[in-house]
């Protein structure tokens, strides 16, 4: 149960986030892959992975690898979202 969790809800989160942006201008890809990042992929997916690599090595301590993936993906996350929000719109010339 916990791996289904632990990866069915990013799954979800980038179907949800796919289907949200498509077709819509890069700003608000931006934003919305962002913000699906930082909440619905990053917390979940650490959890499966740092899980999942506990059981490979047979060691609980090995899952708290988690600590240092969310971070990152929360971080990248973040920085989607703060370009989405501070992109300036191409202005057409003509």
């Amino acid at each position: 149960m916990p791996f289904l969790l632990g990866y069915g809800i990013p799954i979800f989160g980038v179907f949800l986030a796919y289907k949200l942006t498509k077709g819509k201008n890069i700003k608000r890809q931006y934003i919305v892959w962002g913000i699906i990042l930082m909440l619905a992929i990053s917390p979940f997916l650490s959890f499966a992975i740092g899980l999942t690599y506990a059981l490979i090595v047979q060691n609980g301590w090995a899952g708290l690898i988690m600590v240092y993936i969310f971070p990152v993906l929360f971080l990248v996350g973040l920085i989607l979202l703060l370009v989405g929000l501070f992109k300036k719109e191409p202005t057409d010339p003509y």
